[in-house]
């Protein structure tokens, strides 16, 4: 899985960097396919915004971006939202891959 991340009209610092980094390899956990994290640090009007864009195998882009005062719970917020999203996307792969057509749940207990 590649991470990136990208400044616009800041300098990131190396603290800032490795926790964005810490944060964005844990998305990982919850879904196995994604390819590559992308984590855009900006900041307007004297506010931080942070954009995370997750891209997985077969076409799914997951983004969230999240404006607060500080960039620490712009990228905590940022993160909540991205992994519920991959949350009922998995949830949403894992139940359309159900049972098959002949298998019913009463059929077991005859």
């Amino acid at each position: 899985m590649n991470i990136v991340v990208k400044a616009r009209h800041m300098d990131i610092s190396g603290d800032l960097r490795q926790r964005v980094e810490s944060k964005a390899e844990k998305l990982s956990r919850y879904f196995d396919e994604l390819q590559t994290i992308e984590v855009i640090l900006d900041t307007e009007a004297d506010k931080p915004l942070v954009e995370i864009i997750a891209t997985a195998r077969r076409k799914t882009i997951f983004v969230a971006t999240a404006r607060e005062d500080d960039m620490i719970s712009c990228i905590d917020q940022c993160v909540r939202k991205i992994s519920e999203q991959i949350r009922r996307h998995k949830g949403k792969v894992h139940d359309s891959h159900g049972k098959a057509h002949g298998e019913t749940v009463g059929a077991e207990e005859e």
